[in-house]
């Protein structure tokens, strides 16, 4: 979508602070994402073709911690019909205006809002398809059900929710293996055992991963009719939940 310049934040020794999406991140974060998330143009992809399945007429979509809009462009490039409006919010200005200046020559630049705010203080309304992706485990752990709570109310029966995140699991020696699986990966894609360590310990207070079992309990609490698990490399997942007709 835009250019990106490659990720070398923690490539040389810095004092301990905590992960931040200022401009310095917003500058490589398309780099960043690629070479961090396993799997990550898979779950983008599918994202496309899931709200083309599922985006309906006249509704809304919503792509909340949009980043630089990487699941928003997605979308609007698979959605087969025209009669949907998406609204792509983040709380970083660095990432809303760089997704701006993305979107400027845009053939659906009219159908899609940017919203730079806090998702938790957003309304959501009339929404057929919703997506968090890699966005819930920035979010306080007490505010998580809340939002959860307000996607569904806010979202037509038949909607879905699409829900991206790290996770732990519960069983320590297996949680392990899949840190250690991923970290052999980040170096694989060229990250330096430094660059891994400070980034993992500027992450440690500020992302916080639960386990599938927690997000589950949570969906249905917050009265999705069914949810599961569509995709996961080591400990990255992505889930889909419907808002049934009951619910």
């Amino acid at each position: 979508m835009n250019s990106s310049r490659q990720d070398r934040i923690y490539a040389h020794a810095q004092p301990p602070q905590d992960f931040v999406f200022d401009d310095k991140v917003a500058d490589v974060f398309t780099d960043m994402i690629n070479r961090s998330v396993p799997g990550y143009a898979t779950i983008i992809s599918m994202i496309g073709t899931l709200a083309d399945r599922y985006c309906t007429p006249g509704s809304k979509v919503y792509d909340l911690g949009c980043s630089l809009g990487g699941a928003s462009l997605a979308m609007a490039h698979h959605v087969s019909h025209k009669d949907y409006t998406l609204v792509a919010v983040d709380n970083s200005p660095a990432m809303i205006s760089r997704l701006d200046a993305a979107l400027a020559t845009h053939q659906d630049r009219e159908r899609i809002q940017t919203v730079c705010a806090d998702i938790n203080e957003i309304d959501i309304y009339d929404a057929s398809v919703v997506v968090l992706n890699f966005t819930l485990q920035f979010i306080p752990l007490a505010l998580r059900s809340t939002l959860l709570q307000r996607i569904h109310a806010g979202m037509r029966t038949g909607g879905i929710l699409i829900l991206s995140e790290k996770i732990r699991f519960p069983d320590t020696a297996l949680n392990e293996l899949m840190i250690e699986m991923y970290h052999q990966f980040k170096q694989v894609q060229g990250y330096s055992q430094l660059e891994i360590s400070q980034k993992r310990s500027a992450l440690e207070n500020v992302l916080i991963p639960e386990t599938i079992a927690e997000h589950k309990a949570r969906l249905q609490a917050a009265g999705f009719d069914s949810c599961d698990t569509w995709f996961q490399c080591f400990n990255f997942t992505s889930m889909i939940a419907f808002r049934g007709a009951n619910s």
